[in-house]
């Protein structure tokens, strides 16, 4: 379930036209969650679209609503809670400040890219720094 869960958010994310969707395997740091689902919007009006595309997309492909969102009034970091996968939308100021990447890295950052940027496509889609 999860997996299709995490296409369904995906999809709905790269619909939104938000950027640099990131995923996060913090199973091993975390007994709350297990993987964090960031992106990246330009403007507070496309992060709280993007939210409400993801909780629609996902109650009609996946009959799931969320537990929780947080953040959806100023919509400049939203967070949206369906258990084992938690997304943070969120700008671009805003997540290079909290750079919650590095935050949950605790050492050496391992990120895969699921939607990989424009600029990153000859790249590789796996990288650590």
């Amino acid at each position: 379930m999860e997996n299709s869960l995490q296409k369904i958010i995906v999809r709905s994310l790269e619909n939104s036209k938000v950027f640099n969707i990131m995923q996060l395997d913090v199973q091993s740091s975390s007994n709350i969650f297990d993987e964090m689902i960031i992106a990246t919007g330009s403007s507070t009006r496309q992060v709280k679209a993007a939210c409400r595309h993801v909780i629609n997309d996902v109650k009609t492909h996946g009959g799931i609503i969320p537990i929780g969102v947080e953040g959806e009034d100023v919509s400049e970091w939203v967070l949206i809670d369906f258990g084992d996968i938690v997304i943070h939308i969120m700008l671009q100021s805003i997540r290079e400040f909290y750079s919650l990447e590095r935050l949950w890295s605790f050492g050496d950052i391992c990120k895969k890219d699921i939607v990989p940027n424009i600029e990153e496509t000859k790249s590789s889609q796996h990288s650590c720094k």
